[in-house]
């Protein structure tokens, strides 16, 4: 069962780093044309395709009802990145989110 809650942190990650990867083309993009030609947008993607790979792997035995609500704590990890990078907002109202979310996480684990 461990290699399946591997492949889900694994997909997690990935995830994470996806959405990083695609913010980082967004930004040093001057147009929408150049945002999709941009190698660190089609990197996103390509990272995007690995965490979704992990993702089905995750399925075979863990409960979606459990591994979905799971990729969530992407967004934290996400959050944090952003705001170190980019200087995104990062206040009490996201930290009182990010609280909720990973009490959640928390409670759905509880089987």
């Amino acid at each position: 069962m461990a290699i399946y809650y591997l492949s889900l942190a694994s997909a997690i990650l990935f995830g994470v780093a996806g959405q990083i990867a695609l913010k980082s083309g967004a930004t040093a993009s001057q147009t929408l044309a150049a945002q999709f030609a941009n190698p660190l947008t089609l990197i996103g993607f390509a990272i995007y395709v690995l965490a979704a790979l992990f993702y089905i792997v995750a399925l075979k035995k863990i409960p979606v009802s459990v591994a979905f609500p799971s990729v969530a704590a992407s967004y934290a990890a996400v959050a944090i990145i952003a705001h170190l990078m980019w200087n995104e907002p990062f206040g009490w109202p996201q930290l009182g989110g990010l609280v909720l979310i990973g009490g959640g996480i928390l409670l759905i684990h509880q089987h």
